[in-house]
């Protein structure tokens, strides 16, 4: 990257972070596609990405749970198959090509989740979590989210929702600490990948803490931007058709 590239990534790392952790989210998925944008190799997208989750998904799981929306009931079904999944899919080194095509369709499906905004109707009570249904989904997100380095976050939520186990809160809650779990365990798949870390991480740490704070703090209480979130979810499908088609 050019001399300025590392600052506009750490930008746009920045306001990915303020965005993400509004709900919840680690922001891999779109620190993937930015790195992408900027030409960086997926040996060195995939750890980077996973170490921004662990730090801006660890304050969005702590503000969201101080918050009192934190459920242990519905994270642990989730979380109980996922870890190992995601650790087992840490563990696996798909070829380029191949890595580039799979991670731009998960950013087509992270755009519209975020240019789409889905919620169960504020009156809708929740429903009761099926158990073997809970495990089987964790097991399968974490497997993806261990090959690609995003945290799951981006399946699980609307999922939650989608299934009414969960209010917008909660889901946050649950999806910011299942980001954290399943981000350390594929690191943990390949830790020798930390090795490829870019000298402008630690900036980009920086960038990423203090977006997660800003944005957790807000969406913990009260927050959203649908405009900004649709310019990032445009964002999103560009980086995906650099990915699919080049």
């Amino acid at each position: 990257m050019a001399t300025q590239g590392p600052l506009l990534v750490g930008f746009l790392i920045l306001v990915a972070a303020v965005l993400y952790s509004s709900v919840g989210h680690g922001g891999a998925s779109a620190y993937l596609a930015v790195m992408a944008l900027f030409g960086v190799a997926p040996a060195v997208m995939r750890p980077t990405a996973l170490v921004l989750n662990l730090f801006v998904a660890g304050i969005a799981a702590v503000q969201f749970a101080r918050a009192g929306h934190f459920r242990w009931p519905l994270f642990w079904p989730f979380a109980v198959a996922s870890v190992p999944m995601a650790y087992l899919g840490g563990r696996i080194v798909l070829p380029d090509a191949t890595y580039r095509r799979v991670l731009g369709v998960i950013l087509v499906f992270a755009a519209v989740r975020l240019a789409f905004r889905l919620a169960a109707p504020d009156d809708a009570p929740p429903r009761k979590l099926l158990l073997p249904l809970a495990v089987a989904f964790g097991a399968v997100i974490g497997l993806v989210s261990g090959v690609t380095g995003v945290g799951g976050g981006i399946f699980l939520s609307p999922l939650l929702l989608a299934g009414r186990w969960a209010d917008p809160k909660t889901t946050a809650a649950s999806s910011a600490a299942f980001i954290w779990v399943n981000s350390l365990a594929g690191l943990l798949g390949r830790p020798g990948s930390i090795a490829a870390l870019p000298a402008s991480t630690v900036a980009w740490i920086a960038a990423a803490v203090a977006g997660g704070l800003v944005g957790s703090t807000l969406g913990s209480r009260r927050w959203t931007s649908m405009t900004l979130r649709r310019l990032l979810a445009a964002v999103l499908i560009v980086a995906a058709a650099k990915l699919i088609f080049s």
